[in-house]
This record gives C-alpha cells, sequence and structure tokens, in this order.
C-alpha cells in the first residue's frame, strides 16, 4: 500500500476493544431486557472468527492482488491517489459494496460465505468482528473499479474504512439517530434490520457506508419493531470451524441429492431458500401441473 494510505484497520483495532469494553460493561452496569446482549461463547466465537479470516484473507489475497494487478496493468486509465480523489473512491466502492453485499444474499454459493456474520444469535460489537474464512467470493465485483483505473492499494484502503466504519453500527445500545444521519447513512437501527430473521426484515438495508443506495434500490427498510436476531434456521453451534462451513456442507449434501444438472445450478445459483419445483403425481391429483416453488426458511 503507497506510504500516503495508512492501514486503517490496524489503526482501528484500539478503538474496537475499548468500544467493545464499553459495551459490555454498559450491559452489566444497565441491563436491558429487550436487548440480545452478551454471551461469553458467543462473544468468544465471534473474536475466533474475526482472527481466522484474517490468516485465511491474507491467503485469499495472493492471487486475488495478482487478478487485480493485472487488470490495472491492462486498462489505460488511471485515478489519481490525492485529496480529491479519495472521497470519490469510497464513494464509488461503497457503492460496488451494496451490490457485492446484495448479492451474497441472494445467491446461495456468495450466501456460504456471507451467512458466517449473521450467524450470531447476539447482536453487538463482537458481531462485527464475526467475519467469514471464505472471502474469495467477494473480489469479482470489485474489478470495474481497477478497469476504471483504480490502484488496488487505493481500493484495499477503501474497503478498510468502509470496514472500519460498519464496526459501531453492531449495537443495540444506539436509538435513532437525528433524521439527516438516517436518511444518509448507515446506522445501528438500519443494521438492526439487516441482521434481523422477520420475514419483513430479510434482505433488506445491505449498505455499507450509505445507506442511500438501499433507498434508491428499493431495498430498504426502517426498523419499526424489536428485531429477532440470527438465522431464520440457527445452527446452533460455537465451534468455528462449524460456523464457517456449514453452509457449504449443506451445498454439498443438496448437491449429491439434487436431480439432474438443473438442479444442481438452481442449488448454487438459485436463492438460498430455492427449492426445485414438486411436480405433483396424475394418480393422486388428477393432473400432471407443476406445484409452486417451495421457499423453505432461509439459513
Amino acid at each position: 500500500m503507497p506510504a500516503n494510505l495508512p492501514d486503517v484497520v490496524l489503526w482501528s483495532v484500539p478503538a474496537f476493544v475499548l468500544l467493545t469494553v464499553v459495551e459490555m460493561v454498559g450491559y452489566r452496569l444497565r441491563p436491558d431486557e429487550d436487548a440480545a446482549g452478551y454471551e461469553a461463547k458467543d462473544a468468544a466465537t465471534s473474536v475466533t472468527m474475526g482472527v481466522g479470516s484474517l490468516v485465511f484473507d491474507a491467503l485469499w489475497k495472493i492471487p486475488i492482488v495478482a487478478v487485480y494487478a493485472a487488470v490495472y496493468e491492462l486498462t489505460p486509465l488511471r485515478v489519481p491517489i490525492a485529496w480529491w480523489s479519495l472521497p470519490l473512491m469510497l464513494l464509488a466502492q461503497d457503492f460496488f459494496y451494496y451490490w457485492s453485499h446484495r448479492g451474497h444474499h441472494v445467491v446461495r454459493i456468495l450466501w456460504a460465505c456471507h451467512v458466517v456474520h449473521h450467524s450470531s444469535r447476539k447482536f453487538n460489537f463482537t458481531t462485527a468482528l464475526r467475519q467469514p474464512w471464505t472471502s474469495w467470493s467477494v473480489w469479482p465485483f470489485y474489478l470495474p473499479l481497477i478497469a476504471l483505473g483504480v490502484h488496488p492499494a487505493a481500493l484495499a484502503f477503501c474497503s478498510s474504512a468502509n470496514l472500519v466504519y460498519q464496526f459501531w453500527v453492531h449495537t443495540e445500545r444506539v436509538g435513532r439517530l437525528p433524521r439527516p444521519v438516517e436518511w444518509l447513512f448507515n446506522t445501528p437501527s438500519h443494521h438492526r434490520v439487516h441482521h434481523a430473521s422477520q420475514g419483513g426484515y430479510l434482505d433488506r438495508n445491505f449498505g455499507g457506508i450509505l445507506i442511500v443506495w438501499d433507498r434508491l434500490f428499493g431495498s430498504f427498510t426502517p426498523e419499526t419493531e424489536p428485531c429477532v436476531f440470527g438465522l431464520t434456521k440457527n445452527i446452533d453451534t460455537y465451534n468455528p470451524l462449524r460456523v464457517a462451513t456449514h453452509e457449504y456442507v449443506a451445498i454439498g449434501r443438496d448437491l449429491r441429492a439434487a436431480h439432474g444438472w438443473r438442479e444442481r445450478a438452481g442449488r448454487l445459483f438459485r436463492g438460498p431458500g430455492w427449492q426445485p419445483e414438486v411436480r405433483a403425481r396424475p394418480a393422486e391429483t388428477g393432473a400432471a401441473e407443476p406445484r409452486a416453488e417451495q421457499k423453505p426458511a432461509k439459513g
């Protein structure tokens, strides 16, 4: 990374630790019966997933950086790294983050990566650390930025800044903020909706720093009722390896049981709750028309 671009994640670690301790102490001194709060095993799993993601991300970055570097060398375009260009790059990165995040909710093989972040039934600052170990599925969404001349190191800086911003929105201790802030930015209220498992809240509020993308593209839902966190079908485990891989295991099981390549493709590329059409037997119904798709709970 160029010398003029700091490692924002590294610099933010002390703030992460301090805010987490403050939140924990706050729950101890002023318990909230309506909040999910903390659980030692859950928090430990989230922290372990976060530490593991640093290790695995370092491995995934080797081929990803190679691809980005190749595309950057091939494009004739160049975006300078300057005081005026960084805000524009942050804005562009946040736009592509929105589509990456949305894609990771609606395509099952991508959801297998992202489901890790939603697997906790708690919602606190340690939940922000519960990151996947298979982030190889994210990089294609940012190729347009590299092709437009954004240096890979500048993209890494913007992605890190986006990640750091999202740490503080993982809390139940912050209520609604003033209307202009809630309208423009992703806030704890908006992100609680995103992590909720109720039907009306599912697959909503994908924004990273800004919530305006959700407003523009029809995926915004305000917080109107208490959120129930976790998956619609929870995995009931604190084992980090199972947390990291459980959806891949489920996909493998479904692929083995699939009837034909069309169903296999659906199991990989349709939504997480997709099921193939079940054709009714003529002897049972008197007709051979297919039933409507069955969509079980996502999780």
